[in-house]
């Protein structure tokens, strides 16, 4: 009997592994499956002679030392792919902070005042469709340096949707709560611990999602104008000399370190915010 119930636990263990796994396996399939298709119909569509687009055999012959030495630094802008991608993410890690700081602390404190958001409210939703990089002459111009130019224009794009998602955060806080802080007669300190800041949590991290990934939208297209390292100004770079190829596999990082970025910030919320309140 304690033989049968041992491989009992035993099967029941690999059924409950193989379940787990199976769903992450399928997806991993199902993506590798449209990549290969995806590569396949590019290589049919570009493998003519007169092709603009070169496909993707020939963009990685033409782009081979860039992708088996991405670390190379032979001075001036003349640097391996990562560290181009890694002067863009110091200036988005930087952008981006001080957005998630500001956006998140004046988002709070327009969501909890209705006369104040209602006053500024207009104001934000005009600057917020501003393009990112119709502010990059107004910053060029009030700092008169590239390397701070472009980290306003990452804040100034980031912070609009982390302090719009705050603020709709805070006024989204039941009644019922607002009433419970009341009759306990908790302290501000306590009623923004214990009731403001967890109902909040889940828009801030739906607004910080979006910010990063805007982001990274800014600072590539702002390298192209601004110089310097940076892969933006790489792709700008590769279109001047006329390599198509290394424009594509630019193109191809930035996609992926987006994703990831994304992803971050996706996992730092489900390690925050409950399942059930997630938003």
């Amino acid at each position: 009997m304690a033989v049968s119930a041992t491989r009992l636990k035993s099967a029941n263990l690999a059924k409950d592994l193989l379940l787990k796994f199976k769903r992450p396996i399928r997806q991993t399939l199902l993506s590798g499956a449209a990549i290969l298709v995806c590569l396949a119909i590019w290589q049919l569509l570009c493998s003519a002679p007169n092709s603009p687009l070169p496909p993707p055999t020939k963009v990685v012959s033409d782009t081979w030392e860039l992708i088996i030495d991405p670390f190379f630094d032979n001075g001036g802008v003349d640097k391996g792919l990562f560290w181009q991608l890694l002067a863009s993410l110091q200036r988005v890690a930087i952008g981006f902070s001080l957005a998630a700081v500001v956006g998140i602390a004046v988002g709070i404190l327009i969501g909890t005042n209705r006369l104040i958001y209602t006053a500024i409210d207009p104001i934000f939703q005009v600057l917020r469709t501003v393009p990112p990089l119709a502010w990059l002459p107004i910053s060029l111009a009030a700092m008169k340096d590239n390397e701070p130019a472009a980290i306003f224009v990452i804040f100034i794009t980031a912070i609009w949707p982390i302090l719009i998602n705050t603020a709709v955060g805070a006024q989204q806080v039941p009644q019922d709560y607002r009433n419970v802080s009341q009759v306990l007669r908790l302290s501000q300190f306590e009623y923004f611990t214990n009731i403001l800041l967890p109902a909040t949590v889940p828009y801030v991290f739906t607004g910080l999602r979006i910010g990063v990934g805007l982001s990274w939208l800014a600072i590539v297209a702002a390298e192209m104008l601004i110089g310097g390292v940076g892969i933006g100004f790489f792709i700008w770079d590769a279109w001047n000399s006329s390599l198509i190829s290394e424009i594509i596999l630019a193109l191809i990082y930035v996609g992926i370190v987006g994703l990831l970025l994304d992803r971050l910030v996706a996992f730092i919320g489900r390690l925050v915010v409950p399942p059930e309140t997630d938003h």
